[in-house]
């Protein structure tokens, strides 16, 4: 991987490189020089960016720099006609991971709005910050921070949508190393946000550190996913698991970005009912496959059942869950299921039920605004045997709430 990454340093510009470069660009046009003076170094830049980057760019520097749109404009002139073949280009390309709504290009345009918030409005708030440690240069950072927040969707559709599908093809690595990154990458957000919130002119070695952190940590997990991640997934994944995938991206929702564009590759999508026929007969009665997986949707608690070799079965999928799952995580051990930072609780537990030291644990959270109960259970047969896990989620704050009685004939 270090290999990767000094190539990448001496084939393209660096991200302060492009800033820099395009900023000169516009001091030019400022100083009165022409379009075709500063053309050269535009295509410069233009090399390493997007239409859509230098679209942003433009927009960031008219909010955050004050700068004249007429002066900006000027630029726009300059990149109408750099870009103009390779605008056409994208718009008839026929690999799928370049067609809008395909799960790659989704990532890709999130990619970019993190990469211009990271690396521009954040850089450019963060050195004023450190230039002048006012309230008003500390609040803007704050808002930024509040924005790079919503990277979470972005690293769990990751992990829960793309990594499971490696997994399966014998692809541990990104699984295993990536994770724990995205997860240093939360936490330090979150620690910038909150050193920030208290800063009153202290800690400030504390918070350059955390920032300069998560500048270096996103910029380098963007150019992990696309020059590594995203490239050996298309070798390995069928056009089925790239639909899958992208069918469910909207239970964890995208990042920076309104949404993903229905993807329509050009053979039919995936065919076929989730529900089979016929009807299953248990000990205490019989229900159809339709009635047996409605009535478990209808439950006041979210389930997910891990069977004897930690493998995910099954999960509830009913209107207000509380953790997300999406279907990705059928059929691979709970292990990876969770951060690495917790697996360590999670095989402790398991081997309490398997051992048979305990048949149950219960843990409690407050979630957001809820508070949460989570209640595990070793599941066995007749002779005792362990056959799996049943996890059981509920939200408890309106049980919380009552008082007094309520009788079946006050109805």
């Amino acid at each position: 991987m270090s290999e990767i990454i000094n190539n990448r340093e001496q084939t393209q510009l660096t991200k302060t490189e492009r800033q820099e470069l395009l900023k000169e660009i516009i001091i030019n046009l400022h100083n009165g020089r022409s379009v075709d003076e500063v053309k050269e170094l535009f295509e410069k830049a233009a090399g390493t960016i997007s239409v859509e980057e230098i679209s942003q760019l433009e927009q960031a520097l008219i909010e955050e720099e004050g700068i004249p749109v007429s002066e900006v404009q000027r630029l726009c002139s300059v990149h109408t006609a750099v870009f103009k073949g390779g605008i056409e280009e994208i718009h008839r390309s026929s690999k799928p991971e370049e067609q809008p709504g395909h799960p790659v290009h989704t990532f890709k345009l999130e990619n970019r709005e993190i990469d211009m918030l990271v690396n521009f409005k954040i850089q450019l708030h963060y050195e004023r910050f450190l230039k002048e440690d006012s309230q008003e240069n500390a609040l803007k950072l704050l808002e930024d921070l509040n924005l790079l927040l919503d990277i979470d969707k972005h690293y769990s559709r990751k992990e829960n949508l793309l990594l499971p599908y490696l997994e399966k093809y014998g692809i541990l690595g990104p699984t295993q190393v990536m994770w724990g990154v995205d997860d240093r990458i939360r936490d330090a957000i979150k620690a910038a946000k909150q050193a920030l919130t208290v800063y009153d002119g202290t800690g400030l070695d504390f918070l350059m550190n955390t920032m300069d952190f998560v500048i270096r940590e996103v910029s380098e997990m963007i150019f992990k996913e696309e020059n590594i991640l995203f490239p050996m997934a298309l070798q390995h994944l069928t056009e089925d698991e790239w639909m899958k995938i992208a069918h469910e991206s909207d239970v964890i929702g995208f990042c920076l970005i309104n949404g993903a564009a229905e993807w329509k590759p050009e053979r039919k999508a995936l065919a076929g009912s989730a529900m089979s026929e016929g009807f299953i007969k248990m000990e205490t009665g019989v229900l159809s496959v339709e009635q047996l997986e409605l009535m478990l949707n209808h439950l006041p608690v979210d389930i997910t059942f891990i069977d004897e070799n930690d493998v995910v079965r099954y999960f509830s999928h009913g209107k207000e869950r509380i953790f997300t799952r999406t279907k990705a995580v059928i059929g691979r051990t709970v292990q990876n299921c969770h951060p690495p930072r917790s697996v360590h609780v999670v095989e402790q537990l398991l081997h309490d039920f398997k051992s048979g030291l305990k048949d149950s644990e219960d843990f409690w959270i407050k979630f957001k605004d809820k508070y949460i109960f989570i209640r595990y259970f070793a599941v066995r047969d007749a002779e005792g045997a362990y056959k799996g896990t049943l996890e059981f989620t509920q939200n408890i704050t309106p049980i919380q709430e009552i008082e007094g009685e309520k009788r079946i004939l006050s109805y």
